[in-house]
């Protein structure tokens, strides 16, 4: 066997989870390996929904504009209940939200995740699959084997299983799964029809029983390509028969989740359904894979244990309704992966990764409820106002208020809480940004793209009315350096016909106010923004002591 000590981080499974945080890792300059035990990369259209929140988390990694270029918007979804059209959703966002709903088959995804990791010289070891692991209070020891049998331990400061609902991370962890399996198999299939539906809607057909229970359904989402849509429905019982006969039922424990061998669905199964359910008379053709899957809802008890940690499927599964798992899992990956980058690094303790459960099990658990209840009634029958809902599905509303890591809503006023977002919630967007140089506006987004934390400090105050002055702004950015060991970057954004003076911190002005009624700032104010785009605390009026203590809590005292 041979016995390698190279990456500070192990990365298991090569999937949208695994490769975002093995590319986030390897951004921030931290060394990592990530292993898939499958030769290649599958051409099946699993995942296919990106979230406006991962598109953000991708803006900010630098890799956005790959994903613009291939995906399809999703505008919406066709409703039709025994025939019949429903009224018609319409996924329309707040104007201030920088992108839309997307729809990407899961190999593409990969496909620019690889390549965009490959740009930092780590490339995906295929055929290689994790073992076993043991860790001690230094490390994590792995045996990995290769396609050709040879075996390989390997030593590493951390080891991250994103290696789906089967996971050995999760199994040898030993962390509770608890939850149950959906009764039904479904079929996947993505082909092409020629209807004449609505370009870049999904359509949900269903038929309801005389007793209101819904029997039979048909979800079809659109891909890029004239009339392509990835498409699944329920299982007839001539081939799931045919199916049991040729392969056992899942047993002794065993995860029934994802794709499944054996028989597969073909041209005339799809047909079939498209026959009785299609909103339009159509035939289905180019059959590029079909599958049969299975859907269970499972959360770990823990996202990980010492110096091993779970993301993704390995961490929670659930039923597809609203495209969360992937786009879940990719955000837990993201949480996590520029927390061990600082403490790889040495300029954050172990305990950063406290946080890292804290955060993401919460959104775990509310994703797998919330997406059960979804798959039994519809996402119609939400409870919500229809533009929550909505901010919702799109993973706007996810935030970490209370997380051990953020300041209190009210921590910078002793007795109001101000308006707009406060420490925990996620970092609006904003336009019309200006400076004396660029002859454009630039969104907020621009300025954090690329970056970690970032200090913004903000002044709206009149020129001659008490505003701020050039030294406590340098004074506060010379702090923030100190205390993160130049991990934390500032800029200073200036309202109204605000000054400051000399500086050689980067400026710029809030030109139409955009900023100030996003954040609810009016006079001097501090926004601390995380690597992930969260608040990590706000302070009006800024001061260096409050700040220090924020600090103190994500960096290495």
């Amino acid at each position: 066997m041979v016995h390698t000590r190279t990456p500070d981080v192990l990365v298991a499974g090569a999937g949208p989870v695994g490769l975002t945080a093995a590319a986030e890792l390897r951004r921030r300059k931290i060394a990592c390996r990530i292993v898939d035990r499958l030769p290649a990369r599958l051409p099946y259209a699993k995942a296919v929904g990106i979230q406006p929140r991962t598109l953000e988390l991708w803006d900010r990694m630098g890799l956005v504009r790959a994903v613009l270029d291939a995906a399809v918007p999703m505008r919406g979804q066709l409703t039709y209940v025994n025939g019949v059209e429903q009224p018609r959703i319409d996924l329309v966002l707040p104007p201030e939200v920088p992108y839309g709903f997307a729809a990407l088959p899961q190999y593409e995804t990969e496909r620019i995740l690889e390549e965009f990791l490959a740009g930092f010289g780590t490339r995906i070891e295929r055929g290689t699959e994790l073992l076993s692991f043991a860790q001690d209070a230094d490390g994590v020891t792995s045996r990995l084997v290769d396609s050709s049998g040879s075996e390989e331990e390997v030593r590493s400061r951390y080891l991250v299983g994103c290696d789906g609902a089967h996971s050995t991370v999760r199994k040898g962890l030993g962390l509770g799964f608890e939850g149950g399996a959906f009764p039904e198999e479904y079929m996947l299939a993505d082909v092409e029809v020629g209807w004449d539906l609505p370009h870049g809607y999904g359509v949900r057909a269903m038929h309801r029983a005389a007793d209101g229970s819904v029997d039979d359904v048909l979800v079809c989402i659109p891909l890029p390509g004239p009339g392509r849509y990835r498409m699944s429905m329920t299982v007839p019982a001539e081939l799931s028969a045919a199916r049991k006969a040729d392969r056992p039922e899942p047993g002794g424990g065993e995860v029934a989740h994802g794709l499944e061998g054996g028989v597969a669905p073909t041209l005339a199964h799809i047909q079939t359904v498209l026959d009785r359910l299609s909103p339009r008379p159509t035939t289905a053709d180019a059959m590029r894979w079909s599958s049969v899957f299975r859907i269970s809802h499972r959360l770990v008890d823990r996202y990980g244990r010492g110096r091993v940690l779970v993301a993704g499927d390995a961490a929670h599964i659930h039923p597809p309704t609203g495209a969360q798992g992937m786009n879940t899992g990719i955000q837990d990956a993201f949480n996590l992966a520029w927390k061990l980058a600082l403490v790889v690094e040495g300029t954050a303790a172990g305990r950063l990764l406290d946080s890292y459960d804290a955060e993401r099990r919460p959104v775990g658990a509310e994703v797998v409820g919330r997406t059960v209840r979804h798959a039994a009634a519809g996402i119609q029958a939400d409870p919500a106002d229809p533009a929550t809902v909505m901010l919702r599905e799109a993973q706007l509303l996810v935030g970490y208020r209370g997380s051990p890591i953020v300041g209190r809503p009210g921590d910078d006023s002793p007795s109001v809480v101000p308006p707009g977002p406060q420490a925990g919630d996620r970092a609006p967007d904003c336009a019309g940004l200006t400076t004396e140089i660029a002859c454009y506006p630039l969104r907020l987004y621009d300025l954090l793209r690329g970056r970690g934390h970032v200090l913004l400090l903000y002044d709206g105050e009149d020129e001659g009315d008490g505003g701020q002055d050039t030294r406590g702004f340098d004074e506060l950015a010379a702090l923030a350096t100190t205390l993160s060991h130049g991990r934390v970057e500032t800029c200073v954004l200036l309202g109204g016909r605000a000054c400051v003076g000399t500086t050689l911190l980067p400026v710029y002005r809030d030109a139409r106010g955009e900023f100030a009624r996003a954040y609810g700032a009016r006079g001097p104010s501090a926004f601390l923004i995380r690597p992930d785009g969260y608040l990590g605390s706000r302070l009006t009026p800024p001061d260096g002591r409050r700040l220090a203590g924020h600090l103190a809590q994500v960096f290495q005292p």
